[in-house]
């Protein structure tokens, strides 16, 4: 098993929506089901969604950005195990594995602004500022 620090975490449903974690861990299995489980801590306010998710049981999709800021998101199907407060946070259990081999988000998106006209300055200012915050891409959308 290998083990890496989960720095963000956004759940995949009608849109993207991203929960801050107040901390994070992931755990590469490395079994024959290629399985990952995600333990993540965060504000209790999120409980009711997560709580839900559990109850309906069924597989999501999210992306989580790990060990490092800058690393592109990894996408995953989970499900959601278990949800228990601790202290004022609550603690989110899930279960999944890797959707499908990442795709090189910085060129996906490079192609995108450029279909849409940018250029220049402008083109890398939209640049800089989507690759901080890392908006779904129409590719992704399509699917």
């Amino acid at each position: 098993m290998k083990t890496f620090k989960l720095l963000s975490f956004s759940l995949v449903e009608n849109e993207e929506v991203e929960y801050p974690l107040i901390d994070g861990i992931i755990i590469n299995q490395e079994n024959s089901h290629r399985s990952w489980v995600l333990e993540m801590l965060m504000e209790h306010q999120h409980k009711d969604v997560f709580n839900r998710l559990q109850e309906i049981g069924d597989v999501v999709d999210v992306n989580v950005v790990i060990s490092y800021p800058g690393n592109e998101p990894a996408p995953f199907e989970v499900a959601v195990y278990g949800v228990k407060p601790i202290g004022e946070h609550i603690s989110v259990l899930m279960k999944g594995t890797l959707k499908r081999a990442r795709r090189k988000y910085a060129e996906t998106l490079l192609s995108e602004l450029l279909e849409d006209g940018l250029s220049g300055d402008e083109l890398l200012e939209q640049f800089e500022s989507d690759m901080r915050t890392r908006p779904v891409l129409r590719t992704d959308e399509a699917k």
